[in-house]
C-alpha cells in the first residue's frame, strides 16, 4: 500500500520527478489555469502580473504589493502558487513575457462571444480560444511527467481510465484509443463501477483520472483506492493543486480558455484534455510500435468492412 500524502499542499510528483519554475510562455497560461482557484487578494496579483508583465516586471516585492493592495507575503506565495522558487524568479519571467509580447509572439486576448456576435464572429473568436488553449497546454506541460506517464501505460497489464461528464467523453476517446493498439482499457463513467474495478487494481496496473477542477470525488474516489492498491496513479487536471494530485504519482496540468456566459469552462477544458490524451497515446504507441502498428492495421481493416455495402442480389 502506498503511502497517501496529507492534504493542503499535494506532492504533484511523487515518483521523484519536479518540474521547473514555468518559462514565459508557461506563466500567461498558468496564471490563466490557476486564478479561479486563488484567494481573493492572490487573484490581485495574478491579474496584475498578467495584464502588465512589463511593468510589474520592474516593481520589486514590496511595490507589487502596494500596487494590488495586498502583502508582501501575498505576492510571494502566489509566486510559489505559479511554480517560481520566489519574487526574484517571477519576476524574470515577467520580463521575458513582456519581451515576447513586444515581439507579437504573445497574441492579445480577443472579447468574449456575446449573444449578439454574428456567426462568422464566433467562429473566430472559437478558433482564437482553442489556439490559445493548446499553446497554453503545450507551454504549461511537464514533458518529464508526460514521460513517466507513457511509461506506466506502456508496461500497464490492464488500464483503467475515470471521468465523468465532459472530462467522461475523454476518458472514452483515450481507453478506445489504447483498445484499437491492443491494450486492456476501459473507461468508468459510473462512480460505483470505477471504485469496484479499481479495488482489483495492483503494482503493474494502471489508473488515471481526468479532472479539470481538480476536485470531482467520483473521479477521486477510484484514483484513492487504485492507489492504495499499489497501480500506478495519473491525473489529467487544471488544478494541480487539487485534492485529485494527492493520489497520483504523476500530474499532467491542463490549461483552459476563460469561461464566459456562452461558453462553460466544460468546453474549453475538453480541449486540453484531449491534446494530452492525443500525446499519451501516441507516445504509447512509439513504445509498443511492433505490436500497436499491426493491431492498428487490423482495427482499420474490421472497421473498413463495416463501410463497404453490401452486394444485393
Amino acid at each position: 500500500m502506498k503511502e497517501t500524502f496529507a492534504s493542503g499542499a499535494a506532492d504533484p510528483a511523487p515518483s521523484g520527478i519536479r518540474p521547473g519554475p514555468p518559462g514565459p510562455a508557461a506563466l500567461a497560461a498558468k496564471v490563466r489555469t490557476m486564478a479561479p482557484s486563488m484567494t481573493r487578494s492572490m487573484q490581485r496579483v495574478a491579474e496584475a502580473v498578467a495584464g502588465d508583465p512589463a511593468g510589474c516586471a520592474q516593481l520589486t516585492v514590496t511595490g507589487l504589493a502596494e500596487r494590488t493592495g495586498t502583502s508582501e507575503a501575498t505576492v510571494v506565495r502566489t509566486s510559489r502558487l505559479l511554480g517560481y522558487p520566489g519574487y526574484r524568479d517571477l519576476r524574470l519571467a515577467l520580463a521575458g513575457l513582456a519581451a515576447q509580447q513586444e515581439s507579437g509572439a504573445a497574441p492579445s486576448v480577443t472579447a468574449d462571444i456575446a449573444v449578439d456576435d454574428p456567426i462568422a464572429d464566433v467562429v473566430a473568436k472559437l478558433a482564437h480560444d482553442e489556439q490559445q488553449t493548446l499553446a497554453d497546454t503545450a507551454a504549461a506541460l511537464d514533458t518529464a511527467q508526460v514521460e513517466a506517464a507513457v511509461t506506466a501505460l506502456a508496461a500497464a497489464r490492464r488500464i483503467d481510465v475515470y471521468g465523468v461528464g465532459a472530462s467522461g467523453l475523454v476518458s472514452q476517446d483515450l481507453a478506445q484509443k489504447l483498445l484499437r493498439i491492443g491494450f486492456v482499457a476501459h473507461a468508468h463513467a459510473d462512480p460505483h463501477l470505477a471504485v469496484t474495478n479499481a479495488v482489483q487494481l495492483r503494482a503493474g496496473d494502471v489508473a488515471l483520472a481526468i479532472t479539470h477542477s481538480g476536485r470531482t470525488v467520483d473521479v477521486i474516489e477510484p484514483l484513492r483506492v487504485a492507489f492504495d492498491h499499489g497501480a500506478t496513479t495519473i491525473a489529467i487536471t487544471g488544478r494541480p493543486d487539487g485534492e485529485v494530485a494527492q493520489y497520483a504519482d504523476h500530474v499532467l496540468t491542463t490549461s483552459t480558455a476563460r469561461e464566459s456566459e456562452l461558453r462553460p469552462a466544460a468546453m474549453s477544458s475538453r480541449t486540453s484534455q484531449l491534446l494530452v490524451v492525443d500525446c499519451l497515446f501516441i507516445g504509447v504507441a512509439q513504445r509498443t510500435y511492433e505490436t500497436a502498428a499491426p493491431a492498428l492495421s487490423a482495427s482499420y481493416e474490421a472497421l473498413a468492412h463495416r463501410h463497404t455495402p453490401r452486394p444485393t442480389r
